[in-house]
């Protein structure tokens, strides 16, 4: 008698089989063994006053219910000049979406929508990335070509992105190696999507055309965490320039990944830089788990190309099931359909990420090409089971299945059951080749969902709307005169400053390195002192609080110019911060009110030290203590805050209780 199949269990196995390790457990020579290979393209918007190819102001949003005007496209495939079509265009077709924006007068003109020819390029954006290159080491090319870029998702209305070539053959410093570029590009941002349900994808037009920078590295990326600390890198050269946006949204990270074996698979719009870790070192594993599941069913299935799926329409009844989205698909008139396939037993539940399966492939593909809002399919490999037993078997009936094969029902409007079909059928075959180049959308728990067909490499071609603009060398000798200090410089400083290391990312991503440099100038305070207040101390306070209007960091400068004007000891600096942060606009007498500061003299601060001595013998303390020692400090601390420094205090404190004299 066969043992009952066990999902749960079999998940566990493939895991092993494929050798998953946390990424904290992963070492360099993990990843060298699986082949890692990663490249980065970083895009980063520019904080100029106009979008790239019109005079809309660049910058502003507004909310989903904030618009004047609504228009509707549809996207179909038209044949290349060589007769072929391309594979995202057949993809998005077969959605059958319509493609809603919602259009600000404000914002957008009839540039963005596609009715009006671009203007000339913005000069303030190209001159700025032309800066950022240069920080970059890169070749700014003779000549600038505007071509076309397709994009076919209908996140842009044209169906392509504008966009220019500026610098070539850069490096950017790592810890332990540089990292070759590949090229900077200007280019317009794509629209806002806000929602993507069913066949209604809806976009905002505010965001589109505004001008952005795409830095492009060489895949000689070999571990998730240089992939992280490339990425870093290139935010803080693009900062250093005070020339980008900042803010959700304005850095985007597309990550590419591929190991021995497998192909190149893009990770689109990382929002957040610490991700990416995380997201590669699981999609190397992704990719392994896919060569592992090819191997198993080419030792199963001897002619691949003859292999094929079964599809019945259920038609018993299932009117008594509890499962809530089958029961409300089968009250709007669905269809039920049932899938065999062959000799799949076991590869639905195979492990592929971190809670993900093969299955979740699947109901991936239905939710993307035939637009099923998941829960969208129940598969006999299901670690709960939906169906009961007599259910079962009726459709292994119906299919007629074996005991090696496995089971799908999905449910889909009757206009979708077919690209349903053919979505879990062209999957399923792609198992049998390993890892299908794709593109994937990150998701912050570190693991990633099919988003479309990567496009091909011929995407691009010349714009003939736009003459080609030279570009001198004298222009750009001029911009190379004002270049912001090199991101190299900047970190030998902090460690000259003696700044903690664990500091440096929090300096270097908000750009504080001007603003330090004017504090300890014009400030007299220590070096170390206001690195470690940055890095440490504001930081933690922002990951604690949330302020009520976004905070400038020159609000610090200001305060501790009031503390020294006013004489008060910086000690307080602390405290007053929380609350400055959370309420940055409140005039620094009030915070010191809150505070509770009141001045006092440092000798009446200091005479009281004997006496509170005495107190603590009195409650039967143990003299010259450490515990007498916190004891005098917790009541004396907080009237000393302000009035004169901790440390000061301490040593008093420390003083008396060995007997010496103040």
């Amino acid at each position: 008698m066969n043992k009952k199949f066990d999902p749960k269990q079999n998940y566990a196995e493939s895991m092993k089989r494929v050798g998953y390790i946390t990424r904290e457990k992963a070492t360099p020579k993990d990843y060298a063994k699986m082949g890692f290979k990663s490249g980065l393209e970083v895009h980063q918007q520019l904080k100029t006053e106009e979008k790239l190819f019109c005079r809309c102001p660049a910058g502003i949003y507004h909310n989903l219910q904030d618009y004047d005007a609504e228009l509707i496209r549809h996207m179909r495939p038209t044949l290349s000049e060589m007769g072929t079509y391309d594979g995202t265009a057949l993809m998005e077709f077969r959605t059958r979406k319509n493609i809603r924006y919602y259009i600000k007068n404000e914002t957008t003109c009839t540039y963005d929508v596609d009715d009006t020819p671009p203007f000339p390029i913005n000069r303030e954006a190209l001159e700025y990335a032309i800066e950022i290159s240069l920080l970059m080491h890169q070749n700014i090319v003779g000549e600038l070509h505007i071509t076309r870029k397709q994009y076919l998702d209908g996140s842009i209305p044209t169906g392509f992105q504008r966009t220019a070539i500026v610098g070539i053959e850069g490096k950017i410093p790592l810890k332990h190696k540089n990292v070759r570029i590949i090229q900077l590009s200007i280019e317009e941002d794509a629209c806002r999507e806000v929602s993507d349900i069913g066949h209604e994808r809806i976009y905002t037009t505010d965001r589109l055309g505004i001008p952005l920078i795409e830095t492009v590295t060489y895949p000689e990326l070999f571990t998730p965490d240089e992939v992280m600390e490339a990425g870093q890198v290139i935010r803080f050269i693009n900062r250093s320039s005070g020339k980008v946006r900042v803010g959700i949204g304005a850095g985007r990270q597309d990550v590419n990944v591929s190991i021995t074996g497998g192909t190149r698979v893009e990770i689109k719009g990382v929002s957040r830089i610490k991700w990416i870790a995380k997201l590669t070192h699981n999609e190397t594993f992704r990719q392994k788990a896919l060569l592992e599941i090819k191997k198993e069913l080419h030792s199963r299935i001897k002619y691949p190309k003859k292999w094929k799926p079964t599809f019945k329409a259920i038609t018993f009844d299932v009117s008594d099931i509890e499962y809530q989205p089958i029961k409300e698909a089968m009250d709007k008139g669905c269809k039920l359909i049932a899938c065999k396939l062959p000799e799949f037993k076991g590869i639905l539940s195979f492990f592929l990420q971190p809670g993900k399966t093969f299955a979740d492939e699947l109901e991936g593909r239905l939710k993307v090409i035939a637009c099923l809002e998941k829960p969208n399919m129940v598969h006999s490999e299901d670690m709960n089971p939906v169906f009961n037993e007599d259910m079962l078997k009726k459709r292994s009936k119906l299919l007629k299945s074996g005991e090696n094969d496995a089971q799908i029902v999905f449910w889909a409007p009757e206009e979708d059951v077919k690209t349903a079909m053919e979505t879990i059928e062209e999957r399923c075959r792609m198992a049998f080749e390993g890892v299908p180049n794709e593109t994937r959308k990150a998701l912050n728990d570190g693991t990633t969902i099919f988003e479309r067909v990567l496009p091909g490499a011929d995407r691009m071609y010349p714009d003939t709307d736009s003459a080609p603009i030279p570009i001198k060398d004298e222009y750009i000798e001029e911009i190379g005169k004002s270049l912001p200090v090199s991101l190299k410089k900047r970190m030998e400083q902090l460690k000259k400053w003696h700044i903690p290391e664990d500091c440096y990312y929090y300096i270097l991503r908000n750009d504080l390195m001007p603003l330090l440099e004017r504090m300890i100038k014009e400030l007299k305070v220590s070096p170390k002192w206001i690195g470690t207040l940055f890095g440490h101390t504001l930081k933690h306070i922002e990951g604690q609080y949330n302020s009520s209007v976004p905070f400038e960091y020159e609000r610090v400068y200001e305060l501790i110019e009031f503390l020294q004007k006013e004489q008060i000891d910086l000690d307080i600096l602390s405290l007053m911060l929380e609350i400055l942060y959370v309420y940055p606009r409140m005039e620094f007498e009030s915070i010191l009110n809150l505070v509770k500061f009141k001045r006092q003299e440092k000798n009446e601060i200091l005479n009281d030290i004997p006496s509170l001595c005495s107190m603590f013998n009195e409650i039967g303390g143990s003299a010259n203590s450490d515990a007498e020692k916190k004891w005098i400090m917790g009541h004396l601390r907080a009237i000393a805050l302000g009035n004169m420094p901790l440390k000061e205090l301490h040593q008093a404190v420390q003083k008396i209780l060995q007997g010496d004299e103040l």
